[in-house]
């Protein structure tokens, strides 16, 4: 399971997801599941999810499966999913 920064989640994620940036600029990137906000590092969590909270429909968190337990907490009482690069879902998203 390899690392990923923001430039090569962008790239799995169009591989992966069939992703697009978003062209309103809410979100990073758009895609069939719904908006993705970019989270490569523990850092970037916090704003991740109180970006989220303001967004409309299905939301995601993009970040690395080992950061799954960091961001964990953030996530609770959030609508947004959470998933990986890769495409795989951590927490299903809820509109």
């Amino acid at each position: 399971m390899a690392r990923h920064d923001r430039e090569s989640m962008i790239k799995e994620a169009h591989i992966n997801l069939g992703s697009e940036p978003d062209p309103s600029g809410v979100a990073d990137l758009v895609c069939e599941k719904g908006l993705i906000i970019l989270a490569p590092d523990a850092g970037d969590f916090k704003d991740a999810f109180k970006k989220a909270k303001k967004m409309d429909g299905y939301r995601w968190i993009m970040l690395n499966e080992a950061d799954l337990f960091k961001a964990n907490t953030l996530s609770i009482s959030s609508r947004a999913g959470m998933i990986t690069p890769e495409g795989k879902v951590l927490k299903n998203a809820r509109i």
